[in-house]
Parts: C-alpha cells; sequence; structure tokens
C-alpha cells in the first residue's frame, strides 16, 4: 500500500508530504480516503505527480517556474509475496523488505533521471514496478483492466483457476516439446536422405581411418622423438658407455656396498645411512641402465616407423580440412554420420513414434484447455451476475457488463489455453456489447470500473486504487451509493477518492482538502489534512457552495451521521 507521497516543485506545488495511514492491524484496509477541492485548486496536478513517480509520461512544463528541477517520490509497502520483490531480485536492486521507494526527477531542460530504492533506474522499470502497486481509475486512464490483454488473467484470478491454469501451462510445454522433437527427426530423416550417397562413402572412408581422439598428439610427439632419433641415440649410447665405464656404475656400487655391509655391525649404525643411499644408489642405477637399453632397442625397431606416422599424421589432417572440423573431432563426426544413416534404416519408425508422441501430448493439453475453458465460462457467469447486480444503483441499470469467451484458432493457442477473454459493456438496450474503453463515457466508465473492482476486490497484485471523478454527472442517491461502494471496496484495498460529491466525501476515514493559494504575485498549491470539524465545513461547502449556511452544516451533519 502507499504509505507517502512526496512532491517538490512540480507545476503549482511547491513543497508537500503527505502520509498515508496505516492499516489497523496487518493484512486489512487502511480506510476510505478522499481529496476534495474546488474546481482548480490542483487535484489534477496531484494526481499528474503521483502517475509520475510511477513512471508515467513527463509533460514539459512541470516543473515549477523558477525552480531548476521536480522531485516526486513515491512510497510504498510490499507485502512478503507481493511480485515487486522478483522484480527487484530480477534488476539487481536492493530490496528494503518490507517497503519500497519509487522517486523520479525532471529537470528544467526536460531532461530526466528515475531511481528505485535510491539505485538508478530505468522509467520502463518505475513503470512496471507502478503496474503492480497502483491502479488509477479515470475518465483518461487507459490501462490495468481497460487492456484487454490483462481480462484472461483477471478471469483466472476470479474464478480461483490457478491449478487448472498450471495444469495447461505443463501440457503446453510438454506439447510443444513434443512437437520439436518430431519436427527435428523430420528434419534429420530429410536431410539424411538427400545426403545418404555422401555420407556412406565419407563413414566408409573415417572407417579405414579409423581416428581416435588422441591421435595428433600421441602421434606428433612420436615423430618428434623419430625425427631425432639419430642424435637421441648418440645420447643414450654415450649414457649406456659412461655407466660401463671401468667396471660400470652398477658394479661398483654393488662393491661399495659389501664393503659397508660387512663393517656395518661393527660401527655401531654410524654406516647405516650411507648403507641406505648406496642401496639406493644401486637400484637407480640398475633402472636406468635397463631403460636405456629399452630406448635404444626402441629406436633401433622399425626403420620405417617415421615415414608409416607421417602418412597417417597427413590423412588425418587431410581428411579434417575436408570434413571442416579439428582431427580430435573426426572421431565424434563419423559417429554422428553414422548415427545419421542409421536414421535412415530406422527413421521412419522413429518419426511415427514421435508423431504419436505428439499427438498425445496435443490431446492433452486440448484436454486440460477445454476443462480450464470451462472453468472460465462459469467464472464469468458469477461475474456478470456479480457485476450486474452493481449496476442499478450506480445510475447504469441499463447497461449491461459481459464477459465474452472466444476459442483461438491453433495458432494462437498458447501456455493460457485456447480462449480469448474480453470484458465488454453495453450502455444501452439494444447496443452490442464492446469494449468498455470505447462504448462507457467518461462518467460511466468510472463507474464500471467501481463495480468491476467491487467484484474483483480480491483480485490482482494492486493493492492501491485511485479513482478520479468517480461521481462526475451524478448526486442525489447514485452518489450516495457510488460512495457506500467506495468504502465497500476500501475494506479490501486501500482507497484513494479524488472527488466533487459530498455524499463521497461525508463517507471517508480520512479526508485532505486540495486548496490554491496566492502570495507574493505566485499561485501555489497546498494540501490541509481535515480534522471533524474542519470535514464538516468542506462538506457544507461542497453542498452549498462558496457561502456556507447553517442549513449546508446540518445537511452535512445528516450525511456525515449516515456513514
Amino acid at each position: 500500500m502507499l504509505l507517502g507521497l512526496s512532491i517538490r516543485d512540480f507545476v503549482l506545488i511547491e513543497k508537500l508530504d503527505l502520509a498515508f495511514p496505516a492499516p489497523a492491524r496487518a493484512g486489512s484496509a487502511s480506510g476510505l480516503a478522499v481529496l476534495t477541492g474546488e474546481t482548480g485548486a490542483g487535484k489534477s496536478i496531484l494526481l499528474d505527480a503521483f502517475s509520475l513517480a510511477l513512471g508515467g509520461r513527463a509533460a514539459s512544463g512541470v516543473v515549477r517556474a523558477g525552480a531548476a528541477q521536480a522531485v516526486v517520490g513515491a512510497e510504498f509497502s510490499l507485502a512478503a509475496d507481493h511480485p515487486a520483490h522478483a522484480i527487484l531480485a530480477e534488476q539487481g536492486i536492493a530490496d528494503e523488505g518490507g517497503s519500497l521507494l519509487l522517486r523520479r526527477v525532471v529537470g528544467a531542460d526536460g531532461r530526466g533521471r528515475a531511481f528505485v530504492n535510491d539505485q538508478p533506474a530505468s522509467v520502463g522499470l518505475l513503470k512496471r514496478l507502478g503496474e503492480t502497486l497502483v491502479e488509477i481509475q479515470g475518465q483518461f486512464e487507459q490501462h490495468g483492466l481497460l487492456v484487454p490483454v490483462n481480462h484472461r488473467a483477471t478471469l483466472d484470478a476470479f474464478g480461483g483457476l490457478q491449478a487448472e491454469c498450471a495444469t495447461v501451462e505443463g501440457a503446453w510445454h510438454a506439447w510443444r516439446s513434443a512437437e520439436a522433437a518430431r519436427l527435428a527427426a523430420v528434419a534429420d530423416f530429410e536431410q539424411a536422405r538427400r545426403e545418404e550417397d555422401y555420407l556412406r562413402h565419407a563413414v566408409a572412408e573415417l572407417e579405414r581411418l579409423d581416428p581416435r581422439a588422441d591421435d595428433e598428439e600421441r602421434l606428433a610427439a612420436e615423430r618428434q622423438l623419430l625425427r631425432h632419433g639419430a642424435a637421441v641415440g648418440e645420447a643414450v649410447s654415450a649414457a649406456l658407455a659412461e655407466l660401463a665405464r671401468d667396471r660400470g656404475a652398477a658394479a661398483s656400487l654393488r662393491q661399495a656396498h659389501r664393503l659397508i655391509e660387512r663393517q656395518a655391525a661393527q660401527a655401531g649404525g654410524r654406516l647405516d645411512p650411507a648403507l641406505a643411499a648406496l642401496d639406493r644408489a644401486q637400484s637407480e642405477a640398475t633402472e636406468a641402465e635397463a631403460l636405456l637399453e629399452q630406448a635404444r632397442e626402441a629406436l633401433d625397431a622399425d626403420p620405417v616407423r617415421l615415414e608409416k606416422i607421417e602418412e597417417r599424421l597427413f590423412a588425418l589432417r587431410a581428411a579434417a580440412r575436408k570434413h571442416g572440423t579439428t582431427v580430435e573431432g573426426l572421431a565424434g563426426l563419423r559417429q554422428r554420420m553414422a548415427d545419421q544413416l542409421a536414421a535412415l534404416d530406422d527413421g521412419e519408425a522413429r518419426q511415427k513414434a514421435l508423431a504419436a508422441e505428439a499427438r498425445r501430448t496435443r490431446e492433452a493439453f486440448l484436454a486440460a484447455a477445454q476443462t480450464l475453458s470451462a472453468g472460465r465460462g462459469r467464472a464469468a457467469a458469477r461475474l456478470d451476475k456479480t457485476v450486474a447486480a452493481e449496476l442499478p444503483p450506480l445510475k447504469l441499470e441499463r447497461a449491461k457488463f459481459v464477459t465474452r469467451i472466444e476459442a483461438q484458432n491453433e495458432k494462437d493457442w498458447g501456455a493460457h489455453g485456447i480462449d480469448r477473454v474480453e470484458f465488454l459493456v453495453a450502455t444501452n438496450p439494444g447496443m452490442a456489447p464492446g469494449p468498455i474503453g470505447k462504448i462507457a463515457s467518461g462518467g460511466e466508465l468510472s463507474r464500471f470500473m467501481l463495480a468491476l473492482k467491487l467484484a474483483l476486490a480480491k483480485v490482482g497484485d494492486a493493492r492501491t486504487l485511485v479513482f478520479d471523478e468517480v461521481d462526475s454527472g451524478i448526486g442525489g442517491a447514485t452518489a450516495a451509493a457510488v460512495g457506500e461502494r467506495l468504502r465497500r471496496l476500501a475494506r479490501h484495498l486501500q482507497v484513494l477518492v479524488v472527488t466533487h460529491s459530498p455524499q463521497v466525501a461525508a463517507l471517508a476515514d480520512h479526508h485532505w482538502l486540495i486548496r490554491k493559494t496566492t502570495g507574493r504575485n505566485r499561485a501555489a498549491t497546498e494540501i490541509v489534512a481535515l480534522d471533524p470539524g474542519a470535514r464538516l465545513e468542506e462538506v457544507a461547502r461542497m453542498l452549498s457552495g462558496t457561502a456556507i449556511t447553517d442549513a449546508a452544516r446540518a445537511a452535512a451533519r445528516q450525511l456525515m451521521a449516515a456513514e
């Protein structure tokens, strides 16, 4: 809910801080709040400033004369499950837990900046967050329930169809996945059939070559060794000669070991470390001689080995260039080509199996979607009946509200199901129902939206509703009916109403007066919270005009007592 609104240097508003009352207890609403004032006092300016904080368009000339910039901030409290938390996380913006601050700055040069929780943000993000927080129902507002794309989700929420919607969404994704697999198999089969001769030739060629992933590295290392075989062989022979000089290193070590071993017992352990070292040296020398002998034999074993290795390396690299891959990738390429050929052998059977799965999942989706459609039909009947009951007291007794559900063409099916949902109205008998925003006039539109919001009070994310001129063109009992319904709505939601109707103002739980003052050759708009006595005077003014009479006060007192 909205906690506060701060405005600086916006049109006629120099400085304004408006704090909204918190609910008496968690989960409850804070009551009906109204804003009244004479025509031209600045009520529309206040709403324009609020809209700016919610990501609305910044009109030219919004900065107060003489000021460098206009600043508007709106602070909200958020429930733990409010979708704004997910949006903040997605954007990497610090989440303040239970509160959210939206701020907009517009310079005198027209340039603007936006902030969310004091972090720079785009106006688009401000608007996205604002749409989850507030709905402004005015004569010229074209969002929220006036946008048909929102109607289906609204009806589903009203009907409590969340489980059915989840089933349809899961069935939709299963069908699309199965259909994608079927189409991929068809494409692979057609591709393989077009390239069958080439594939068979390429696979046979690669099978003869029999490439392995480590071929290039292993063969290159062996070729390197063989290319330097003469030098390596000379080094090996020289090393063996050094080890065999005189009696040989291993023989000398053995002799030294025997000499020390004979006297070790008489040395009291002082020769034991030397004896152990000689033992290790003897073992290492013997192993070195054996390894060098093996290396000399390997170098001399096959004089044509180098030629064979180079031939294989050339063949592998040529094949890799031919197929546009690496030597390392040849083995995987051979397998993929072999799989494509195998698909030709069982391709038709595989396609039939995948087509059967696609048909099965389509039927499952359609069945779930039809169940959801039936639920939507029942919910629509209840919604139409609920809204219809609210229309006569709102002086809309000749009007009709209709929820139209139409089955879409298959190309328009989706995770939402198979239906198109739209809220329609007819304001006169015999008139074909049409979109609310196009059929209803300004005053009728606000009252239609009030009736619809009463039916949908517990549906939707936005917990703050603003009604602008909902009482336009009405009075007396109809205005009283509007006020009574606004108060009912305020039991569930935070409701702010800009009104000229004393019948509505008399029912308020919280009342602010918007007034224009003039001083120092400059006009300014200010807002004053009214106590019970001031409320009585304002309702009396709304009843009688500029001159407030005792009769007007008595009438106002009677209206306020009726609440």
